[in-house]
């Protein structure tokens, strides 16, 4: 579990094929004090660690997350936003992130307005109900809240300090991006979905909310 609260933005440096899947050897200031089988978002995507030393540490991912996220795409040296699991001493300074990516969207503005940044993504409508104005999302593993809300895209400000201090100063229009959304979000539209079978209409309405005792 993590919070979307990058602690480090790391560098590839090395990649090695492995059978179904790559090896990725990450730079950072904390890698000696990984250990084995920690758990660390990369770019949002949960990773177990499987070596380390002082300068790197090294992760696997298999040939379905290279699949459903950005990871397949990354080449040495690229800059990749790290964030170390959640404990019971940390606060929740973000939203509670799971490190599983849903979908990967695509960057199709990147604007300065004053001192921020605004990002417009696109993303597949089919996770339209997941996306609501004013909440969380979470974009390549940082906690952000959507601003403007459209049918298969979004925008998303970004204050000087993430900015600076994330991969994102690095992308530009294009780009793909990894995406997790509310994971309270999904939970809701899960049991709704489940009880729809209840409702004669099949559509989710006050009316019916209603009648459910909501």
């Amino acid at each position: 579990m993590f919070t979307g609260i990058i602690q480090e933005v790391g560098n590839i440096s090395q990649i090695k094929e492995l059978n179904g899947g790559l090896e990725l050897g990450i730079s950072c200031s904390f890698a000696g004090d990984t250990h084995v089988d920690e758990s660390i978002a990369v770019n949002g995507v949960c990773l177990t660690v499987t070596g380390k030393n002082d300068e790197y540490f090294t992760v696997q991912s298999v040939d379905e997350t290279l699949r459903k996220t950005t990871l397949g795409s990354l080449k040495k040296d690229d800059p990749v936003n790290l964030e170390r699991s959640l404990t019971l001493q940390k606060g929740i300074e973000g939203h509670l992130v799971q490190g599983h990516v849903d979908t990967t969207g695509t960057i199709e503005k990147i604007q300065k307005e004053g001192t921020d940044w605004l990002f417009g993504v696109r993303f597949p409508k089919e996770y339209r109900d997941l996306i609501v104005g004013r909440g969380s999302i979470t974009i390549e593993g940082i906690s952000l809240t959507v601003a403007r809300e459209a049918e298969d895209s979004f925008t998303i400000a970004i204050i000087p300090y993430t900015y600076e201090h994330t991969n994102l100063k690095q992308k530009k229009q294009g780009d793909a991006v990894n995406l997790e959304f509310d994971i309270l979000g999904k939970y809701v539209i899960r049991y709704l979905e489940n009880r729809a079978g209840e409702n004669p209409s099949g559509k989710i309405s006050r009316e019916w909310l209603k009648d459910m005792g909501y």
